[in-house]
């Protein structure tokens, strides 16, 4: 049962997807201002240096990607956009799905990970390569070109690896990153294997620098001494000065890490988390970090954000900043058309709009938003009043039909014997409402 959504403002009238175009924001001189500006720079190495290379010739830069899931999360999306941004300014990207990384896992503060067979890892990284490749432009003077870390530490042998990059490694350094230390003082420990997984990173960058001119490398701000592990080896091993970025770790406002629920993750995987789902979950986000999310998640350029920034304040139940931020980053996603049926999803289930209209799938991922009851189509609509806790008794679905308060696929329903009967929709969902505020689902598949 969901309770007071049918308030929320944008889901009284139909409207339509209008996204942003996918470009740089050209009130700022160079595109290493506009990162800042998004708030997309939390550590680097030398900033004005970094200011000078990505204000002039184009470089080569990655971030990496390991199949540690079937699908890339909001997380990867926060570091996509800034590589589309830097791709945008003229940058040649990498994008790296990490075939040998995967099979290994970076550590977790926590506990060791549970290894993935190789077979599962493989036909992950084929996934994550076709996803990093939705989001970065594969043609055109730039084009995002997919490599994987697997094709050159496979053939290494355990002698060549430990005196070609282990040799640069000092110990102590490696024991003073901070998911490692978090492990050493567990009683768990860290494993080996897990303990190199940071000379795996940085013989990556390494590589890549070899092979690729390659100069920059981007990632999260949790991955400072993984990326500062390749920085150091080129310095080592080279004798060339490379450059890192970190972004922010983007919390909840009670310090959850974004996007994540009970340890659910928000998927980019349309099979995983559904475009009415993510539409939703961007929807419902709160007014004290709306406004950077619109900047760390859109294309939207500084003006307009500033707009929505002002609507925040002035008339925060308007909610204007989160539908635009759920349309813009649902539709960069699922793109248009799924934002669309999504948006219309949402205004049908809470009384505007046709939910005969809507797909099957849309539909069924509105009505798993509600308390779901499952029922045969003979089935009492008074028994699945009460099932659902939209009543605490049949009296009190009588009385509520009685008054005109009950109905189904927000048609009124007037008659307390009836029953699903000629009423489900694609021949298998309903959703039943109690008033204007009070909405559940049904599932007679």
């Amino acid at each position: 049962m969901i309770s007071g959504i049918a308030d929320r403002p944008g889901t009284d009238t139909l409207e339509h997807v209008q996204t942003a175009p996918i470009q740089l924001d050209t009130s700022f001189e160079t595109v290493w201002d506009e990162l800042v500006y998004r708030g997309s720079v939390h550590v680097s190495t030398d900033a004005d240096a970094l200011r000078t290379a990505l204000g002039g010739e184009p470089i080569t830069f990655y971030c990496g990607f390991d199949p540690t899931a079937p699908s890339l999360h909001l997380g990867n999306l926060a570091q996509l956009v800034v590589m589309r941004r830097l791709q945008l300014a003229g940058h040649h990207p990498l994008g790296l799905v990490g075939g040998s990384t995967g099979l290994i896992g970076d550590p977790k503060p926590t506990s060791e990970r549970q290894l993935n067979a190789r077979e599962t890892v493989a036909e992950w990284v084929s996934y994550l390569q076709g996803q990093v490749s939705r989001f970065l432009a594969t043609d055109g003077d730039n084009p995002m070109r997919l490599v994987n870390n697997l094709d050159w530490t496979a053939p290494l042998s355990t002698v060549d690896f430990l005196r070609e990059v282990g040799k640069h490694f000092r110990v102590g350094t490696m024991l003073k990153k901070d998911a490692v230390a978090a492990r050493m003082d567990s009683d768990e420990g860290i494993s080996y294997a897990e303990f190199s997984y940071q000379v795996l990173q940085g013989m990556d960058y390494l590589e890549l620098f070899r092979t690729y001119g390659c100069t920059l490398q981007t990632g999260g701000s949790d991955q400072w001494g993984n990326l500062t592990a390749g920085t150091e080896l080129i310095r080592k091993a080279e004798g060339a000065h490379v450059h890192a970025i970190g972004t922010p770790l983007i919390t909840e406002p009670d310090g959850r890490k974004f996007g994540k629920s009970e340890g659910n993750a928000v998927w980019l995987d349309a099979n995983l988390t559904t475009p009415y789902a993510m539409y939703q979950f961007w929807l419902n986000q709160d007014d004290a970090i709306v406004v950077q999310l619109l900047k760390s998640f859109t294309f939207l350029p500084k003006e307009r954000i500033d707009e929505l920034e002002a609507a925040v304040a002035d008339a925060p139940f308007r909610r204007e900043a989160q539908k635009v931020l759920a349309a813009e980053v649902t539709a960069y996603v699922h793109g248009e058309s799924a934002t669309q049926q999504a948006m219309d999803a949402s205004a049908a289930l809470f009384g505007s709009g046709d939910l005969a209209a809507l797909e099957a799938g849309t539909l069924q991922a509105a009505i798993s938003s509600l308390e779901l009851v499952t029922a045969t189509p003979d089935a009492p609509l008074l028994q699945l009043l009460q099932e659902s806790g939209l009543v605490d008794s049949l009296s009190e679905a009588r009385r509520a039909i009685a008054q005109g308060g009950v109905s189904v696929n927000n048609v009124r329903i007037d008659d307390e014997a009836a029953t699903l009967e000629g009423r489900l929709l694609h021949g298998r969902f309903a959703v039943l409402r109690r008033g204007k505020k009070t909405l559940a689902g049904v599932d007679a598949g």
